[in-house]
This record gives C-alpha cells, sequence and structure tokens, in this order.
C-alpha cells in the first residue's frame, strides 16, 4: 500500500501555471498564477518552487506558457523568442540536472512542430509530470523493500510531493515504508538556513498524520551514536557518472557521519537525475546564493552586524559513502561508473552542455 497524495505544489490550469509557494510554508498556503515564462524563472530562483524534479516540471510548462505567448503575438516568427526564454529558464538554478533535462525535452517536442507549437508542448509537459510521479511510487516500493521492520530513519531537506511531481523522492520511501508498518521513527533534519525540513518535511509528514521528530541539522551524529536511526535517506540534484551525489548542503556531512557509525546511507532520485556526461562531483558548479538568507531569518538580522557568510546550496558526496542509489529503473548498491551504465543502458542522463539555444 502507498499514501495517496493530499495536494497539487505544481498544477496547469486553463488560466497559466498554479505554483504553491513554498516560501510561506508552513503557515500559509498561497498559490500563485504565473502566466508568462520570465515569471516562472523567477519564481524557480526564488525558491518559490525548488526541488529538482519539481523544477524540471514547472520549467517543462514554463515553455508552453512562452509559446502560447510568441505564437499568439507573432505565429510567424515565434521560435526565437521561446528558444530565449528557454535560456534564461535553464540559467535559474545551475546545478539540478533536472531543469536542464525538461528543456531538453521540451526542445525535442519543438524541433517537430510545424504549426501552433501549445498542444504538443502541453501534451510533453504533461507527460514529464505524469513521468515523474510513477517513478517517485515506483522508488518508493524499492526503497521500502530495503528497510527492516522496527527500522527508524532520518530524512534531510525536501523530498516529498512539494519537491517533485508528487509523492516524493526520498521522503516516498518514508510513506511507502510508513503504510508498510515498517517504521518506528522518523527524524527530519531542519535544513539550514531555509529549513525545508522543518518548514516543508515536517508539514507534508504532519498532512499525512506520520509522527515526525525535528532535529537541528548538528544533532545527527549524537542521533546516530545512540542508535537511534538505521537509515539516513536523502534526494539528488544530480548524480555524476562514478556515482557522486550533488545535494542539499549538509548531505556530505550526514554520509561522513553514516559511515563512522554504521548507518546506512540511501539516495533516491530519478534517472533524470542521472548526468553521465559529468564524470565526477567536483566538476558541477555549485550554487551560492546570497548572504543575507544566513544573516537574517524572516528577514530579520540573525548575526553580528559586519558579519559575512559563505552560503554554498549544494555539496557533493563521494560515491563511496553511497550505500544505496534507487532509481525507477531500479536499486544499485555502492554506485559506480560502470553500475550506472548498466542500469540506464549507458544514457540515463543529460549534461547541461548539451542543451542548445536555437
Amino acid at each position: 500500500m502507498t499514501l495517496p497524495d493530499t495536494f497539487d505544489a505544481i498544477e496547469w490550469t486553463a488560466s497559466g501555471l498554479r505554483l504553491l509557494d513554498q516560501r510561506r510554508l508552513p503557515h500559509t498556503e498561497e498559490y500563485l498564477l504565473l502566466t508568462d515564462a520570465a515569471s516562472v524563472a523567477q519564481a524557480i530562483r526564488d525558491l518559490v518552487v525548488r526541488g529538482a524534479p519539481a523544477i524540471g516540471i514547472t520549467a517543462a510548462y514554463a515553455v508552453v506558457l512562452s509559446a502560447q505567448q510568441h505564437w499568439q503575438h507573432a505565429p510567424e516568427k515565434w521560435r526565437p523568442g521561446v528558444a530565449a526564454d528557454i535560456a534564461v529558464l535553464a540559467a535559474a538554478r545551475p546545478t539540478a540536472v533536472n531543469l536542464v533535462w525538461a528543456l531538453k525535452r521540451m526542445q525535442e517536442t519543438l524541433a517537430g512542430v510545424m504549426a501552433d507549437p501549445v498542444p504538443a508542448l502541453l501534451e510533453q509537459a504533461r507527460r514529464i509530470h505524469a513521468a515523474d510521479v510513477e517513478a517517485n511510487r515506483r522508488m518508493g516500493a524499492l526503497g521500502a523493500d530495503l528497510i527492516k521492520k522496527g527500522d527508524s530513519v532520518l530524512t534531510y531537506c525536501n523530498t516529498g510531493t512539494l519537491a517533485t511531481g508528487g509523492y516524493g523522492t526520498a521522503l516516498g520511501v518514508v510513506r511507502s515504508a510508513w503504510a508498510a508498518g515498517k517504521l518506528a521513527n522518523v527524524f527530519a533534519g531542519e535544513t539550514r538556513p531555509w529549513l525545508q525540513g522543518a518548514r516543508l518535511t515536517a508539514w507534508e509528514l504532519v498532512r499525512d498524520d506520520i509522527p515526525v521528530t525535528l532535529i537541528t541539522d548538528n544533532a545527527a551524529a549524537l542521533l546516530m551514536q545512540r542508535g537511534k536511526v538505521q537509515w539516513v535517506i536523502t534526494g539528488a540534484d544530480r548524480v555524476a557518472a562514478n556515482g557522486d551525489v550533488i545535494n542539499k548542503i549538509g548531505t556530505y556531512q550526514l554520509a561522513v557521519a553514516c559511515r563512522h557509525h554504521g548507518v546506512k546511507m540511501m539516495v533516491v532520485a530519478p534517472m533524470s537525475t542521472l548526468d553521465m556526461a559529468m564524470p565526477d562531483g567536483q566538476q558541477v558548479p555549485i550554487e551560492e546564493r546570497p548572504a543575507d538568507e544566513i544573516l537574517q531569518l524572516a528577514g530579520q538580522p540573525l548575526a553580528a552586524t559586519g558579519a559575512g557568510a559563505w552560503n554554498p546550496v549544494f555539496d557533493v558526496t563521494p560515491a563511496a559513502l553511497v550505500d544505496f542509489l534507487v532509481t525507477e529503473a531500479g536499486v544499485v548498491a555502492s554506485p559506480d561508473r560502470d553500475s550506472l551504465l548498466a542500469l540506464g543502458d549507458g544514457q540515463p542522463g543529460t549534461s547541461g552542455a548539451s542543451l542548445k539555444y536555437h
């Protein structure tokens, strides 16, 4: 049994793209209606929507909005305008590979369109969205099979419906394992500085009636030392060809602590997150966001005046620290290049370098 989705964070409507504003959660559930690609790109940059799969799906729908706008205004020369919008969307978040993967899929659809591009693009965007939900449910089942009855888990950041097309990646495993009666406890790291664990993961689990215990990020090693968890389960924004995992900042230190304490590290990510054109994680551009996200909290000064801050939002976990990589195509133990090639028949992902603007 798997738990049902209880809400839609991304919804296509006749009026435009409807996004649940994740900046306002958990206290306010507010949807924004966006009608052009530029506003969607800004929403991605501003973290209205976040999570690698969700960003890719949102960008796909943004291409539909772009095509609507440019076809209506200039049906004889709409392609340059759409190409320019795709370039803006691709630059919105540089680390998550799903963004470029989805845009490449939309470009491939565009290449075969001779008349009104909107119907074909909308069909493709909906296909990307539906496939992600299906993949998440498959990964939820596969990951839950690895967990023993009575185990407890720690998850990090937000990897649920809010971060995907629905159900979730790592949180999908948690949902499936809970529904199967396997889990004793679910812990969530707060995930500074945007508190995705405290605000978003806790909100989703509470909605699902799954008991969740929140911990500060720096309590994770003590939790492991005391034998309170048997698994750390995270998502990924990109998986390099050698199995290195690029994910929310703090994932690497969790993996190091797991290895020291004998806790299993499970990474749950769809095939669209695998980037076989990227040889290893050290080659991936790591996004750095404004210092004010650390120096302030909810717009209020937090740090001493005059202090600086370093705010990378992703880190690289070496493949050697990953016990299991769960994808919709199967589970890989101790992932490396050979196992990832076998998993995806050699072409499981894409690379930012392969996206062309024309």
